[in-house]
């Protein structure tokens, strides 16, 4: 269960506000892991009735929605805008893991939940289907391309959230070469400074990239 003891901003109620409380809710997911949150967490910690919460959304698929359109807000402003559909692609997939890395509590919701009629997810896949589209892809196949990038990210951000020593082989001795592959890569990451996860994203989101830049190049005319 969230705790709802500890100290957090407490706004007046006339600034009380669908952002504001898909922001309230977002922290509390962070601090809760996988706890969730409930409506009367949120009505505590923003010093409000629960019905006040409802003058503004419909109930916590409302605030997953928002919450998801502050994701995506942050997702635009990390991804820089370029001519070439897989540099745009690839900028879309860093700053789509970012965000949902730094909120791993989030991505088994939002992974399933419909995006709304005035969402502007939709606009940011416009944007890529566009993209896309115009470097040569059918429609179908730009959608499949996204779903199939989105699946990845999804994934690898929660891998990010995961222990690093989560995939450990400890001291056995009947599976030497995977204990050798799985201390190869602890060092490389060392090295490197990144995480674990990190690598592994970055090889993935390359390997997708190639393969689709192959796949294109390769049509006649």
């Amino acid at each position: 269960m969230v705790s709802t003891t500890r100290s957090v901003g407490r706004p007046r109620v006339s600034v009380l506000s669908r952002r504001l409380i898909a922001e309230t809710a977002l922290r509390l997911l962070d601090e809760g892991e996988d706890a969730g949150f409930r409506m009367t967490d949120l009505a505590r910690v923003l010093g409000v009735r629960v019905s006040s919460l409802y003058n503004h959304v419909s109930g916590k698929s409302a605030v997953y929605a928002e919450i998801r359109e502050i994701l995506s807000e942050r997702i635009g402003e990390d991804a820089a805008p370029s001519p070439h559909w897989d540099v745009a692609l690839r900028d879309w997939a860093r700053a789509y893991r970012a965000a949902f890395a730094a909120h791993p509590s989030t991505v088994a919701v939002l992974a399933v939940l419909p995006v709304g009629e005035s969402s502007m997810v939709s606009v940011a896949y416009n944007d890529l289907v566009t993209q896309l589209v115009s470097a040569g892809w059918t429609p179908a196949e730009s959608m499949n391309i996204i779903v199939a990038v989105e699946s990845f990210i999804l994934g690898s951000a929660l891998d990010s959230s995961a222990p690093q020593d989560m995939l450990d082989p400890g001291g056995r001795t009947d599976v030497p070469v995977f204990a050798a592959a799985y201390e190869a890569r602890r060092e490389t990451a060392a090295r490197d400074g990144v995480a674990p996860a990190d690598l592994a994203f970055t090889l993935g989101l390359d390997a997708l990239l190639v393969g689709l830049r192959s796949q294109l190049a390769a049509r006649p005319g």
